[in-house]
């Protein structure tokens, strides 16, 4: 595949991906915010608004603004930028699939970043699913993009160890 195309895919999936989280974000902030929270699927899904300052389930949430502004946007920005370089210079011998994977983690990973530079370091938060009291933290697109990346990524080169069949080669 040509080494353009693959280069144009993976920037037109993250600014996709990054346009659809600031999309729900602003859905979130203008129909949640200061509302009970929605349930749906007899409460398996779960919509409710919150801003996060730390990462992951709050985790460095009680760190001093400094830090927290270095360990939770810069650092990781830096990351993100390395990895986008990274894949599009080795995009011309990266096959499409594991590109649009790291792609979804860049953007992921950007569109949270987003959130705590324009918004003091909170992250806007608003799904939750789970089954009684087995629930997920609530999360947001962006940490849904990072997640089936990385599982992506995982999957992919699991995949790519093994002897495939001639016909799933050139997949």
């Amino acid at each position: 595949m040509k080494q353009k195309f693959k280069i144009f895919s993976f920037c037109l999936l993250s600014v996709a991906f990054i346009g659809c989280d600031r999309f729900t974000k602003n859905l979130a902030k203008d129909h949640l915010r200061d509302k009970e929270v929605i349930s749906y699927l007899h409460d398996t899904v779960r919509l409710e608004y919150v801003e996060n300052t730390g990462a992951a389930l709050n985790l460095g949430d009680n760190l001093s603004r400094p830090l927290s502004f270095w360990l939770l946007s810069i650092l990781p920005l830096v990351c993100l930028l390395l990895l986008a370089v990274y894949a599009i210079r080795n995009s011309e011998k990266m096959r499409l699939p594991k590109l649009l994977f790291i792609s979804a983690i860049v953007a992921g990973g950007i569109g949270n970043i987003i959130d705590r530079l324009l918004f003091d370091r909170h992250v806007t938060d608003f799904m939750n699913i789970g089954i009684s009291h087995f629930r997920t933290g609530i999360f947001n697109v962006a940490d849904v993009c990072v997640t089936i990346g990385a599982i992506g990524l995982v999957m992919f080169n699991w995949n790519t160890t093994e002897k495939k069949p001639h016909i799933l080669q050139n997949l």
